[in-house]
């Protein structure tokens, strides 16, 4: 399904865990890093695709999220011809994208990248909201950096005050009794996903390390 001037509807997810870092899903087979994207099929409406999506690449169900914003308009980008299926070419020419913001509020357990038979990544993990780019196919780039941008400004914001609170009741039982202050995973990993649960956090006390600056929009 495309439009007259050859974009296919499309949308985007940009996934929130409690501390504003987002999912970064690596494409099965590929050393590409990417949010999980799909197509509009005929008659949904973009909302309805992005539920279908979001199931079908990382197997959550609407109970799983909470809508936090949408991107007002559609944003697109073109696909270079050495992309597009030869009998495609000269008709299809990109696509064009809802972007949703999401806040997960169930488990990281209940993500599932085996929820079909189709699976989309082979990996994932937690990354600061604004992810490096130059892991993300260039014609694609654009795109992501609109999206994160128009979204940021929807991002909860955290409470720093229960934060510092939480980090010295953990500190002290970090003391006591290490595996009991959360610092050992307690659960199983979804099927076929490596994990990381926070790249760029600082254990002694909970509290991540500022974005890096090189990597957010200018």
């Amino acid at each position: 399904m495309l439009d007259r001037d050859g974009f296919r509807p499309n949308v985007g997810i940009i996934l929130l865990n409690q501390k504003n870092q987002v999912f970064w899903g690596k494409r099965i087979r590929t050393h590409s890093w990417q949010f999980p994207q799909g197509g509009i099929d005929r008659g949904e409406s973009p909302e309805q695709a992005m539920f279908r999506e979001l199931h079908e690449e990382v197997g959550l169900h609407p109970e799983h999220v909470r809508i936090m914003a949408r991107t007002r308009d559609w944003l697109r980008y073109e696909v270079p011809d050495r992309f597009i299926r030869r009998d495609a070419r000269g008709h299809y020419k990109g696509q064009k994208q809802i972007w949703y913001l999401l806040q997960l509020v169930g488990h990281d357990w209940d993500l599932n990248l085996r929820a079909t038979d189709h699976p989309e990544f082979d990996a994932w993990r937690w990354h600061d909201y604004w992810v490096p780019l130059d892991v993300v196919v260039e014609f694609k780039r654009g795109v992501y950096e609109m999206a994160l941008t128009e979204l940021s400004r929807y991002l909860p914001r955290p409470d720093f005050r229960n934060r510092f609170l939480r980090s010295n009741v953990r500190a002290r039982e970090f003391e006591r009794h290490p595996s009991a202050a959360g610092f050992e995973p307690n659960f199983e990993l979804p099927p076929g996903a490596s994990f990381d649960p926070d790249p760029n956090a600082n254990p002694a006390n909970d509290i991540p390390f500022p974005p890096d600056p090189l990597h957010a929009p200018r």
